[in-house]
């Protein structure tokens, strides 16, 4: 893996580097670099040949912990207990859900450069080649659950929009639950899990996956997983992914201390007018049926109302999944 995690580094500018540069590079033979190059598809990346040796498709902006440590505020780093940055882990999430002994206010966060078992929303797989966006986790503990924790993911997409706009990134919607839309397309999304004490704290960790700028490859492979049709920054402004990793780090850490005091009110607006379902036909899929309806925003509680033969509704995000229709 570290070799691999070398090779990667060698090639990230995207310009075409010579077998022999990359073999003495590494210390490897002609025979173990062609292995190490072919074994980069287990990370969603494809070396193409050419005249003058290997290249990518796309040059890789990978990350740099002491730069978004650095680039985080003050205060935010008084909160910090440890930033770290891999190039491969199951899940960022199961790295920090693994965690304990976390103090009330203080702050873990982990990133990957490529997630070998990233999961979305209701156990999907979430799919994104090495370098190509952004996985990050963040763990933090209420020592006391503070109401509508339900709407935690909710108050996390504002987080996300907030931290995209601080670079430039303009013109995206919310999808209830949890994802984040660029012109129809997923940009992202979140998923907060909770490790809940009876009568005791709550160890909630929130993890973002955001596509950055994604070779073909994975969006071919996305499209025929059935997911739903993958967007990224390509095309408009690309902030460096170190940058967006600290945007979302700060943006996250001031959500969840407002969260906690106040619960989801602060931020119920700024989602609503966010909201890209808002009098759109949706069609509910629940564990038994399926049905069609109206969505009329979000409640208080972050549930989703929906009105369906004349009735509202509110429907919970474990409970069902839901697409536009029109």
């Amino acid at each position: 893996m570290k070799r691999r995690g070398a090779l990667l580094r060698l090639l990230a500018a995207g310009q075409p580097v010579t077998a022999a540069a990359l073999a003495a590079a590494l210390g490897a033979t002609a025979a173990e670099l062609e292995c190490e190059l072919g074994a980069l598809a287990d990370w969603g990346l494809a070396a193409l040949r050419t005249a003058d040796g290997y290249r990518l498709e796309l040059p890789l902006d990978l990350l740099d912990a002491a730069a978004l440590e650095a680039a985080l505020g003050a205060a935010t780093r008084a909160r910090l207990e440890r930033l770290e940055v891999h190039d491969e882990l199951d899940s960022t999430n199961a790295r920090l859900l693994a965690d304990s002994d976390l103090g009330a206010g203080r702050v873990r966060v982990a990133l990957a450069e490529y997630q070998r078992a990233g999961r979305g929303r209701r156990g999907r797989d979430w799919l994104q080649p090495f370098g190509s966006g952004l996985c990050l986790s963040l763990a933090w503990l209420f020592e006391t659950p503070p109401a509508a924790l339900g709407a935690l993911s909710l108050a996390a997409g504002v987080a996300a929009l907030r931290a995209l706009s601080r670079c430039g990134v303009t013109g995206l919607s919310l999808k209830w639950p949890n994802d984040i839309q660029k012109d129809g397309g997923k940009l992202g999304g979140m998923l907060a899990e909770l490790r809940l004490e009876a009568a005791g704290p709550a160890y909630i960790v929130i993890g973002v996956g955001l596509n950055v700028r994604l070779p073909t490859n994975a969006r071919f492979a996305i499209a025929s997983a059935g997911g739903v049709p993958p967007a990224d920054l390509a095309g408009g402004p690309l902030p460096s992914r170190t940058a967006l990793a600290a945007a979302l780090v700060e943006e996250l850490v001031g959500a969840l201390a407002v969260f906690e005091a106040e619960g989801f009110a602060p931020f119920m607006a700024e989602w609503s007018r966010a909201d890209a379902l808002r009098d759109r036909t949706v069609r509910v899929h629940g564990a038994d049926r399926v049905r069609d309806g109206v969505a009329r925003g979000i409640a208080p509680d972050g549930t989703l109302c929906v009105e369906i033969a004349g009735q509202l509704e509110h429907l919970t995000a474990g409970e069902v999944t839901l697409r536009a229709v029109a």
